[in-house]
């Protein structure tokens, strides 16, 4: 049996979130959101209240900003939907906190493959802008990228958005 693990890629507002929540609410049965981010001030906790708002309540939210293959291994079953946004500030956290980030993306990256259910994980596409002008920002990227060929290819699917249209990179529509 092939996992069923779509990376759905995407620039800041492409549409890459609406899309995934889309596969992961197609087959029915329950599902789960899984939320990388971290309240850091008021408006940042204003979006996450209208993201949660906006799913509705027929979502269970997950509130993980560091342990993600922990929350996978605790959430995916068979018949279950599972959302992770996003891979981007997951791996903000882990830098953020001096993880080995190198161990923490092989350990996801071992992981998807044997998980049940759909997985669905979302990530900014941070590498077709400029070179960054620091230190930090260039790490991110690096970073950044070096997950998402990883992921990649265990993936069965890999979609692009962009202007809110889905372009198959791997795969086909789910």
């Amino acid at each position: 049996m092939t996992a069923d693990v779509t990376l759905v890629l995407g620039g800041a507002r492409s549409g890459k979130s609406r899309y995934a929540e889309g596969l992961v609410t197609a087959p029915g049965g329950p599902r789960v959101y899984i939320a990388t981010s971290q309240v850091w001030d008021a408006e940042m906790a204003e979006r996450v209240a209208k993201h949660r708002d906006d799913r509705g309540p027929d979502w269970t939210t997950v509130e993980e900003p560091r342990d993600l293959t922990g929350s996978l291994r605790r959430h995916a079953a068979e018949g279950t939907g599972v959302l992770v946004d996003c891979l981007t500030l997951w791996l903000t956290n882990l830098m953020m906190a001096e993880a080995d980030i190198a161990a923490e993306t092989a350990a996801l990256v071992e992981l998807l493959p044997a998980l049940p259910g759909r997985v669905v994980l979302v990530s900014n596409e941070v590498g077709l802008g400029i070179v960054p002008d620091n230190a930090l920002a260039r790490r991110f990227r690096d970073h950044a990228g070096r997950l998402h060929q990883s992921i990649a290819a265990v993936a069965p699917r890999v979609v692009l958005t962009v202007a809110g249209l889905p372009m198959f990179v791997k795969g086909t529509p789910a």
